[in-house]
């Protein structure tokens, strides 16, 4: 049985015209004199361009590979016994009682409300767009933010001199968006920095002239193997981003592309990153220059790479004494990757999380620095979360959730535009009112914390992302509060067990057969 669904994609705007042949996804029977739906008729057509999800800048994309394990194949163990983390009282041991914040650190500690935070936001159109609702929505909920790669070097308005930005009006946007609603002391902002970024000099300045505390070095993500890329509908911003120093594909200096693209041959540039090239004493180097030049924390992002690179992202994590290791698996999503590459590479999210389980308990049994970890890919509900947490128990400080957020946010500012223009609502929608007060429930608690007036800036995105945030909050904690768990450092890998066979021997989790066989025998006397 074929896991993939390849030829013809939503993500691609392609289809096919009759049923498809497993593995190729062609059509079985292409016939001559069809126009070409599918990806390859497509590719005949626009080639490369079809390697990307459509349409480019107004959506996220998300991994359609059904692998054969996944967090579905866990179920959360519950109890009807006790209560750790508060007295086995009725009255007392109360799911709202539970107490979900967590930190992350090695010898400062960032302090959370909620134990998950946002994915990286980076350059492209969509990032920009819905950044303040993202922002504030972080800041108000007590969590972490995270500016991607490449946001000064794709600042229009950036000002570069010598190689290097001193000013970026972009970036001190989206950095004062966050400290002007980050009021509780929880949670923070972290700047992520890739090749071009390093190059740009963006530390230095993020850190000298706009106070930031966090930065993260970026090894790579879930959603592809290679390095950030945008789409650019102009040939005087293709030009600008091959000035300074970006790829840019087909080459805007090229008197025949420009002809090209004038006559309207093709509408879009790429913009590509070039590939990080890792070596551990490079790394170290580089996170003792970061601290030198001020940063007080220094994180690490790496993708759903082979074992042995994971087991390296360990190594330096621990040996550097950094204070956050993000692992983000195959079968989450992105603003922007090729659409197979999505699909067909990486390990996946549960095996990731199994062998990083390994390689921390290895670093535990030997005495060394256990860096605080967040685990990524396809998360986006109150289950996800638990088991997330629960699999690589009790490593796993957090959970970051990148599209779900996003989705958040954007659903969040589409209604609230509507609400606002006073045009009718969907149906669906409408049941609930007409205001934004009454169609965010979560209005009254969001008044509650900041106040009437504060609320009334909020942009409708803010809202619906905090709106969201309390729902997962919520739902944690009732699950938390079954299994008897009234804090997040008591939750364990037995909190969890294996629905099949292979979900249990990949991650190392008891088959549900299995479990608790040893209190059963005490309990009965066997």
């Amino acid at each position: 049985m074929s896991l993939s669904l390849p030829n013809a994609s939503s993500a691609t705007l392609t289809r096919n015209r009759v049923g498809r042949a497993p593995g190729s996804g062609i059509c079985v029977t292409c016939i001559d004199g069809c126009l070409g739906p599918c990806e390859v008729g497509r590719s005949a057509l626009r080639g490369r361009e079809v390697l990307y999800p459509q349409p480019f800048g107004r959506i996220t994309a998300g991994s359609e590979k059904n692998y054969p394990v996944d967090f579905s194949h866990f179920n959360i163990n519950g109890s009807c016994i006790g209560a750790i983390g508060s007295e086995a009282d009725s009255d007392k041991a109360v799911f709202q009682s539970v107490n979900i914040g967590t930190s992350v650190g090695a010898q400062n500690k960032i302090e959370m409300e909620v134990p998950f935070f946002t994915g990286a936001v980076g350059s492209t159109e969509i990032a920009r767009i819905h950044w303040e609702s993202l922002a504030i929505g972080a800041a108000i909920s007590g969590t972490l933010v995270v500016i991607g790669e490449n946001v000064c070097g794709m600042d229009p308005q950036g000002e570069i001199k010598n190689g290097r930005i001193i000013e970026s009006p972009e970036m001190r946007r989206r950095i004062e968006i966050y400290k002007k609603w980050h009021k509780n002391g929880k949670g923070n902002i972290i700047v992520q920095m890739n090749v071009e970024d390093t190059r740009l000099g963006v530390a230095e300045y993020v850190i000298d002239k706009l106070g930031v505390e966090v930065m993260e070095l970026k090894w790579g993500q879930g959603a592809k193997d290679i390095g950030g890329e945008v789409k650019l509908p102009s040939l005087e911003r293709a030009k600008q981003l091959k000035g300074r120093g970006y790829i840019v594909h087909p080459d805007p200096n090229d008197p025949l592309v420009e002809e090209d693209f004038n006559n309207g041959g093709f509408k879009e540039f790429e913009r590509h990153s070039r590939l990080g090239m890792v070596t551990e004493d490079g790394f170290y180097k580089e996170v003792e220059r970061l601290r030198k030049i001020g940063a007080k924390y220094v994180t690490l992002k790496t993708g759903a790479y082979r074992p042995r690179d994971l087991a390296l992202a360990v190594k330096v994590a621990s040996n550097a004494k950094l204070d956050l290791l993000t692992v983000d698996g195959a079968g989450g999503g992105s603003g922007m990757s090729p659409w197979r590459m999505m699909n067909e590479w990486g390990v996946p999210t549960i095996e990731l999380e199994s062998i990083l389980y390994r390689c921390l308990k290895t670093l535990e049994a030997k005495g060394k620095f256990v860096p605080s970890c967040a685990m990524a890919g396809g998360f986006s509900l109150e289950d996800h979360i638990f088991k997330g947490i629960a699999l690589a128990a009790p490593y796993i400080k957090a959970i970051c959730l990148g599209r779900s957020t996003m989705t958040a946010a954007m659903v969040g500012n589409t209604i609230g535009k509507i609400a606002k223009s006073g045009k009718s609502l969907p149906i669906d929608v409408s049941k609930y009112g007409e205001t934004i007060d009454q169609i965010f429930v979560g209005s009254i608690d969001l008044k509650e914390k900041i106040g009437k007036d504060e609320f009334d800036k909020l942009p409708a995105g803010a809202i619906g992302m905090f709106t969201y945030y309390d729902r997962l909050s919520t739902g944690l904690k009732q699950f938390m509060a079954g299994a008897r768990k009234f804090g997040l450092d008591y939750i364990t890998r037995d909190d969890i067990f294996a629905l099949t066979r292979e979900a249990s021997d990949i991650s190392g989790i008891s088959y549900i057969m299995d479990a608790d066989k040893e209190d059963i025998d005490k309990i009965l006397g066997a």
